[in-house]
């Protein structure tokens, strides 16, 4: 079913009373599970609460946001899938006029820093209300002291400036459901409104809340003022360095962070789900559609590829310093069973939309699928090395130049023979003619699977490619790679050579097509003039993928952009600030070649 959007659908289920929870949400509501907020509503749907949705309320009076009226246990607010800063600008700060998650495509029902304005809104209208728990990518990499952007500076924690109660960190299934619990369970031995006053909330993993004292054995980090300190930014930086390494559940520990005079206090991280237990996710019947209260108000472009996407894990251990998926999604891979995944591309060809194309099958990487270092499952990320990336290090202590080099940590081994047999599988089901892999696909982890990397890459190369192949070096240069946390330009060049000639094997005219950033840190005018000349000899084309690199909140890059500093090394790093010379380092690439 639906979670209900009005009070028609209340009355016709007999929810007389009032509702459990109340989502308030960025994005247009879809039921799909690439919806954070559908798997939350439906989660809490199946352990029996009631719930509504308001989508895109319009905050300039009461009518959208009341319309449910007042949760008994808590609100649930999220800005969307993306920052709603993101959402709404491009990298020169410019407003985008389109968004895929809005009926009718138009940029005009999102505010700017819209986890602030829905819980003020909410506020407004609803005097000494019960808790306001916020969520989201937004929330989520917003947590702590922060560089933004949009203002140029260090903000403090989004709890503080959203004045929410609870926010919900990193993927919110278990902790949303174990919050809901307590609220209840505290709800049932009172007859006062629900309030924040009444919490204890440090039994609770993946969750952040406010505080009169630091939680004792919590790690301390340097307080926002000192972050904030734009004469020394080394406090931002070691507090980032230990903020990043405790986002483990197995090693990390919770954190608190003076703002003010009271306390940030971040739990340790949720554990994650096992595979059954995000089979179950993933088994709900989502409608998969948008539901019809909003679309009737407009086309959303976003279902064209989500309708009939699957995603088969969570988690990425690329540990791309300019992506927040290892803060937030984490750097251990969790794989659906083969059942559920299966079951899920069978259930599309009963959906009379269903053409016989899947759009995706995979998740952040795609290639990462059913494997994972045993060592890290066990005793959790490591402190000083990457399962891929330039250098190994710990964060507090200096890396040694023996150490520059791009590698894949030994003890990784990956293997991509689930992977193989997943997509021969869903390729076989009746009614399934297509099966696209549009996710992101690590191409150095298929040149160290020695075994089925060969293999895998034919079966992508012959069956799972629409024409072209999107992967993302991102630049060519080892001195911009170096702080991207990319592979080199080599690994890309033999990968290309494979493709081709099994492109050519397959008897298909298909290519790869390249995403590249422009003024990252790091990258000069120089660097992008060596790019297009790489582009031009070695991969024989003029690259129009081409984005400005947009610092957001929770990335080494955007601390790297911030600083100006290299965070292991503190030596100072080039970092274009100039709009318009950001824009020239696009152009050089784009338009036409200039030796």
């Amino acid at each position: 079913m639906f979670i209900p959007t009005t009070k028609q659908e209340l009355e016709d289920l007999g929810w007389s009373d009032e509702l459990d929870v109340v989502l308030v949400s960025g994005d247009t509501y879809i039921d799909s599970p690439y919806s954070g907020m559908a798997i939350v509503g439906q989660l809490l749907l199946s352990c029996g609460y009631k719930v509504g949705i308001i989508a895109q309320p319009d905050c300039k009076n009461s009518t959208d946001i009341s319309r449910l009226g007042e949760p008994k246990l808590f609100w649930g607010v999220s800005a969307g899938l993306v920052d709603s800063m993101v959402a709404n600008y491009t990298a020169l700060k410019k407003f985008r006029n389109s968004d895929d998650f809005t009926p009718g495509k138009v940029n005009n029902r999102r505010p700017d820093r819209a986890t602030m304005v829905y819980t003020n809104t909410i506020r407004r209208y609803f005097k000494n209300t019960v808790p306001i728990v916020i969520g989201g990518i937004e929330a989520s990499l917003r947590r702590i002291a922060h560089y933004d952007f949009w203002s140029n500076k260090v903000r403090g924690s989004l709890l503080f400036d959203a004045k929410a109660d609870i926010l919900v960190y990193g993927m919110a299934e278990k902790s949303i459901i174990e919050l809901a619990n307590y609220l209840k369970e505290i709800d049932q031995k009172t007859d006062q409104k629900l309030h924040i006053s009444q919490l204890s909330l440090n039994h609770i993993r993946g969750i952040c809340y406010i505080a009169k004292e630091p939680i004792i054995n919590y790690i301390l980090l340097p307080t926002l003022k000192e972050c904030q300190d734009k004469n020394d930014k080394n406090s931002f930086i070691d507090m980032f360095h230990i903020f990043y390494d405790n986002n483990d559940p197995i090693t990390a520990k919770g954190v608190c962070q003076e703002h003010n005079g009271r306390y940030l206090v971040q739990n340790p991280p949720q554990f994650y789900m096992n595979s059954s237990e995000i089979d179950k996710v993933y088994n709900i019947p989502y409608k998969r559609e948008v539901h019809p209260y909003y679309a009737k108000q407009g086309e959303v472009k976003a279902m064209e590829t989500i309708r009939f996407s699957i995603t088969t894990h969570h988690g990425c251990y690329g540990e791309c310093n300019f992506c927040a998926i290892s803060v937030h999604q984490g750097r251990t891979i969790r794989s659906r069973s083969e059942n559920s995944i299966l079951n899920e591309a069978k259930s599309f060809t009963k959906n009379s939309k269903f053409k016989g194309v899947i759009s995706d099958v995979g998740g952040a990487t795609a290639n990462m699928y059913g494997f994972e270092c045993d060592k890290k499952l066990a005793k959790g990320t490591c402190d000083d090395i990457r399962c891929t990336g330039h250098r190994m290090f710990n964060p507090m202590k200096f890396y040694k130049p023996k150490d520059k080099e791009y590698k894949i940590c030994p003890v990784l081994k990956p293997n991509h023979k689930r992977n193989i047999k997943l997509l021969q599988d869903i390729q076989n089901i009746d009614g399934v003619k297509k099966v696209f892999v549009n996710s992101g696909i690590r191409y150095d982890l298929i040149n160290e699977d020695e075994d089925y990397g060969k293999e895998y890459l034919k079966q992508i190369a012959h069956h799972h490619v629409s024409g072209q192949m999107k992967i993302a070096p991102e630049h060519s240069e080892n001195n911009v790679l170096k702080y991207m946390g990319k592979p080199s330009k080599n690994i890309l060049t033999d990968f290309k050579k494979d493709f081709d000639n099994l492109s050519q094997e397959s008897g298909k005219k298909q290519f790869l097509t390249y995403y590249m950033i422009a003024a990252h840190p790091g990258s000069t005018q120089k660097d992008m003039e060596k790019l297009k000349r790489f582009a031009n000899a070695d991969l024989r084309l003029n690259p129009q993928q081409v984005q400005i690199f947009t610092p957001t909140p929770s990335t080494y890059s955007t601390l790297i952009y911030y600083t100006e500093l290299d965070p292991w090394t503190r030596e100072p790093v080039f970092v274009e600030k100039d709009p318009m010379k950001k824009q020239k380092q696009k152009d050089v690439v784009t338009q036409g070649y200039r030796k």
